[in-house]
């Protein structure tokens, strides 16, 4: 053996193979997970499932009542100019005959936040918890 050999083999780093040690690890949490699901004792719970009735129909909500504001901060319902005042008395009406309906500002962009607000809170008052602002 030469003197280059010798220094080859004294100067290398061992390495550590991983390989057969995750073998072993997963084999042991694969014996784990099987002992523990045989130890825990699974047991059924019997849930009575809702059923239906046949022909029942599906309450149908009516559609919402739009109110759109333009640019020129002009109140629009069904595209006709119309007032605070006048609008108040629309969403009664429309509230008194559809209980569930619900009424939708649908205020242009370009339209500075303070006016949306104040409409907004106008038709609160008389829509109270069914009003809502429309977005893109």
């Amino acid at each position: 053996m030469s003197y280059f050999d010798s220094q080859k083999s004294n100067s290398q780093i061992p390495e550590v193979n991983l390989v057969p040690m995750m073998d072993v690890i997963m084999t042991i949490l694969t014996f784990f997970i099987i002992v523990s699901m045989t130890m825990t004792d699974f047991q059924s719970v019997n849930v009575p499932l809702p059923k239906t009735e046949k022909g029942a129909t599906k309450e149908k909500i009516p559609d919402p009542m739009i109110v759109a504001l333009n640019q020129q901060g002009q109140i629009l319902l069904k595209n006709q100019n119309t007032t605070t005042e006048q609008l108040e008395q629309q969403i009664v009406v429309y509230l008194n005959k559809n209980p569930k309906g619900a009424v939708v500002l649908k205020a242009d962009r370009k339209l500075s936040y303070e006016k949306v607000v104040q409409i907004l809170g106008a038709i609160r008052e008389v829509g109270g918890d069914r009003v809502s602002l429309a977005i893109d």
